[in-house]
């Protein structure tokens, strides 16, 4: 009776498919287990003991309230004008691999405070980290907007980078905004914070 034959190299594409789609599965479950872990420790060190206030890194004490985690979702501008809004905000991004955006919007900010004799390094510093095609943390805006800011950089002035902010801001706004409302970062921690209001 014949038997079937199954070239060898054939089957150690398939075996090595199957390996390659349980290694992704595996890395997929770390990934989310070492955000879970890393999310974990970063509400730790922002909620330690609510009752009695948050240090933050520049060792103030900021007491976390329910109701400023529940002005958050206001408006995307009460979430980031919170020092604590920001971190929790940002970490929720960089589980969607988009952290860049509240890093130069956050970059931007400060670059407007920034004296006239620093502008120019700061304005490079800026371009070549997140707005030239090949920026290790590149913000995604079109090919027209990018030429434009590139010249705004090499001769910088306060406002050389407002209109890519406003861009990157509609885009948290209308994008990464409303899932954070829905995410469980956020629902957890407001939960978390009213639980122990309400002890």
């Amino acid at each position: 009776m014949p038997g079937f034959f199954f070239p060898h190299n054939n089957m150690t594409e398939l075996n090595g498919k199957e390996d390659c789609k349980l290694a992704e599965g595996r890395i997929h479950k770390r990934r989310q287990k070492a955000f879970g872990a890393d999310l974990k420790n970063y509400l730790k060190s922002m909620v330690p003991h609510i009752e009695s206030g948050i240090k933050t890194s520049n060792s103030r004490n900021v007491m976390l309230s329910a109701e400023e985690v529940i002005q958050w979702s206001q408006s995307l501008e009460k979430l980031l004008a919170s020092q604590s809004g920001q971190g929790v905000f940002r970490e929720f991004l960089k589980s969607e691999f988009s952290e860049e955006n509240i890093e130069f919007w956050l970059a931007c900010e400060d670059y407007k405070k920034t004296k006239s004799d620093h502008l120019h390094g700061k304005a490079e510093r800026i371009y070549e980290e997140f707005v030239q095609s090949d920026a290790i943390k590149q913000i995604n805006i079109d090919y027209q907007m990018r030429e434009a800011t590139a010249k705004k950089a090499q001769d910088p002035t306060h406002t050389s980078f407002d209109e890519v902010q406003k861009t990157v801001y509609i885009l948290m706004e209308r994008d990464s905004y409303p899932r954070f409302l829905k995410s469980k970062v956020y629902l957890n921690l407001l939960n978390q914070l009213q639980t122990s209001t309400s002890k």
